[in-house]
């Protein structure tokens, strides 16, 4: 039994041990691991909060709950399964309950409609990941979670709609509309760098 588990450790790679060894010391309350812990997947985990957010500042928010769930709960934690998908959950489930405390203060309703434009597909591939997160995180609030988790995450209009207590009609709504409006705000921007490139 003992040589299984030896033989199984050696066929780890040397991160996948290293990360086991590092989430035991985690769970045993140790600061200095935990801290590691944050450090590591501070970048990683960054990336994913800043797509739901509106900022920086509200990113890092996001962030520090999800690592503080992360924390206390890392013994839901499954080894042998994939930390930084479970991490990506945990930070996707961040910003649900982030959305979900700070929906009052959001202004759900907009009317405003924006005809398909067919440049909008070449848009995407002349700006950076960068410029697509800056432009996601100008997507009123409703409509920036509905899209990220829809064609980002890939959950289905039933399972948004559960998680944020809305009808799958506004979920299909309000992914239509962020659609629109996010091409909208992709040309603007493409157009305006164009215009800058052109002139200096």
């Amino acid at each position: 039994m003992l040589r299984d588990v030896v033989a199984i450790e050696l066929c780890r790679p040397i991160e996948d041990i290293e990360l086991y060894k590092l989430l035991d010391s985690c769970r045993r309350g140790d600061r200095s691991s935990q801290d590691r812990l944050y450090r590591q997947y501070y970048a990683y985990s960054m990336g994913i909060c800043l797509r739901y957010s509106r900022s920086r500042d509200e990113a890092i928010e996001i962030l520090n709950d999800g690592f503080i769930k992360i924390l206390s709960k890392i013994d839901k934690y499954s080894p042998g399964l994939s930390f930084k998908g479970w991490l990506r959950k945990v930070m996707i489930n961040s910003a649900i309950d982030y959305f979900r405390r700070n929906e009052k203060h959001y202004q759900s309703l907009d009317i405003s409609h924006v005809q398909y434009e067919s440049s909008a597909e070449t848009v995407f591939d002349k700006l950076g990941e960068q410029d697509i997160i800056a432009a996601i995180q100008l997507l009123p609030p409703s409509y920036r979670m509905v899209f990220n988790l829809y064609v980002i995450e890939g959950f289905k209009h039933e399972e948004i709609a559960n998680q944020l207590n809305i009808s799958v009609g506004t979920t299909k709504s309000n992914l239509a509309i962020a659609r629109n409006k996010l091409k909208r705000i992709l040309i603007t921007e493409q157009t305006e760098k164009l215009k800058h490139e052109k002139n200096g």
